[in-house]
C-alpha cells in the first residue's frame, strides 16, 4: 500500500488561549472566487432606533456588532463543513431539541403543578 492510500489521522491541538472559544451572536457567510469567509459577530450594544431627522419617524434599527473571528476556508471544504454541521445539528436535536422546542411538554398542558380545582 502506498503512502497516498493510507488513511490520514489528524492530531489537532487547540492553543490554550483559544480553548474557551469566543462568544458570537450570529454569523455572516460570504465568498470570493477562491474562498468562503465566515464572520462570527458579537453584538456590542442593545439595538437603537434610527429616526428621520425631518419627520422624527423611526426608519430602522441599528444593531452595533463586531467581528470576533473570521475564518477563511477553500470552496472544497465548504461541503465537508456543511456535512459536519448537519451531523452535529442532528445529534444536538436528538439530545436537546425536545426540551428546547417545547420546554413545558413534560409538565402537562396546564404547566407545572397545576390542578383543575382552581
Amino acid at each position: 500500500m502506498s503512502s497516498d492510500e493510507l488513511p490520514q489521522e489528524f492530531q489537532i491541538d487547540v492553543p490554550d488561549e483559544m480553548e474557551t472559544g469566543v462568544p458570537a451572536d450570529f454569523a455572516s457567510v460570504w465568498h470570493t472566487p477562491t474562498s468562503f469567509i465566515l464572520d462570527f459577530i458579537a453584538v456590542k450594544q442593545p439595538p437603537s432606533p434610527v429616526s428621520d431627522p425631518e419627520s422624527g419617524e423611526v426608519t430602522s434599527i441599528t444593531v452595533p456588532g463586531r467581528v470576533v473571528s473570521r475564518v477563511r476556508i477553500p470552496p472544497q471544504q465548504v461541503f465537508e463543513l456543511a456535512k459536519a454541521l448537519t451531523m452535529q445539528l442532528d445529534a444536538w436535536e436528538k439530545e436537546s431539541a425536545p426540551s428546547v422546542r417545547n420546554p413545558g411538554a413534560a409538565e402537562g398542558p396546564d404547566g407545572p403543578n397545576r390542578s383543575s380545582e382552581n
